[in-house]
């Protein structure tokens, strides 16, 4: 083995164990190991259950297409003996880095495999996907995030806008929500969505909506005081046909807090996250009574220093 591969295995080595223990203790079983540690070694390493996750971030690596091939073949014969598991549970997706731009794509279908199978967190059930899309189905980093909206939930009207495959929304109502309602652009995570509902069996159909919309143009509809909590976890940047015009956080953001801070209750909260790096929040224009900046009071332990988004608490 070559040196930058012996170093691979050690820094996996290390992260594993330390990380492993504390999964272990949190009875955590959906967790990242890895996350591109070492700049030769690009991935992003999951569990998911028994199955593990690997994301590789294609970059200008100098290498021939056999060689490359090689070299991931040597990084997966060190995961699968680190991680102690067969090479047939790795799955692997090539990523490159998105842009600002481009990072609405999320809606892309890219293979045809169908390999869903169900993982569990805190006792809830979820749909993951480590083949067909561009993300596994379950957003490991607002693992915490989730709790803390179970914790508020209770009794409450809930609303989670860009509400990807509803895991938010299945935390809420499992909390005993008076209503839930998520709202995406894409049925296709609609679809997965209230496949989340029903592998928790929450099936009632009077309390848990699902609404195929434009966020932007659903939050106009609103009457005041809809709505007690929020959650909002918006693309960083959107063009697609669907919608009527273009999203970008960063200009958008301060209008669709302002209207999710319309459609609260007095005191409701919002959650609102980003993975927009540069994020810089707007808080002369916000119309709210306090802004908390729980990004590290959600950073989970397998994240970090590794965090790459912002989560803020907004009470009206």
């Amino acid at each position: 083995m070559n040196d930058k591969l012996q170093m691979f295995e050690n820094r996996l080595q290390k992260v594993y164990k330390h990380r492993s223990k504390l999964a272990r203790r949190q009875n955590i079983t959906c967790w990242r190991v890895y996350d591109h540690d070492l700049p030769e070694f690009p991935f992003a390493i999951e569990f998911y259950a028994d199955k593990i996750y690997l994301a590789e971030y294609l970059r200008r690596h100098g290498m021939e297409d056999d060689e490359h091939e090689q070299w991931l073949e040597d990084c997966l014969n060190i995961i699968a003996k680190i991680l102690e598991t067969d090479k047939e549970k790795i799955f692997i997706r090539q990523r490159r880095k998105m842009s600002h731009r481009e990072s609405g794509a999320q809606y892309e279908k890219l293979n045809t495999e169908s390999h869903f199978f169900n993982v569990e967190e805190s006792g809830l059930k979820f749909r993951v996907n480590l083949t067909d899309y561009l993300d596994t189905g379950l957003f490991l980093d607002h693992r915490i995030t989730r709790a803390m909206v179970r914790d508020e939930s209770t009794n409450k009207r809930v609303l989670n806008l860009f509400c990807y495959t509803g895991s938010f929304s299945v935390y809420a109502a499992s909390a005993g929500a008076s209503s839930v309602v998520s709202v995406d652009l894409s049925k296709t995570y609609l679809g997965w969505a209230e496949d989340n509902f029903n592998i928790n069996k929450q099936r009632d159909k009077k309390k848990y909506q699902f609404v195929h919309a434009d966020v932007k143009q659903y939050l106009k509809t609103l009457k005041p005081e809809s709505f007690d909590l929020v959650i909002m976890d918006p693309p960083t940047f959107s063009n697609s046909k669907r919608m009527k015009d273009i999203l970008d956080i960063q200009i958008d953001h301060t209008e669709l807090i302002n209207d999710v801070m319309h459609a609260l209750s007095a005191k409701g909260i919002l959650y609102f996250s980003t993975n927009y790096t540069k994020f810089i929040l707007d808080k002369e224009n916000i119309k709210a009574s306090e802004i908390k900046d729980i990004t590290k009071a959600t950073t989970p332990f397998d994240f970090e220093g590794k965090l790459k988004r912002w989560c803020f608490k907004i009470i009206k």
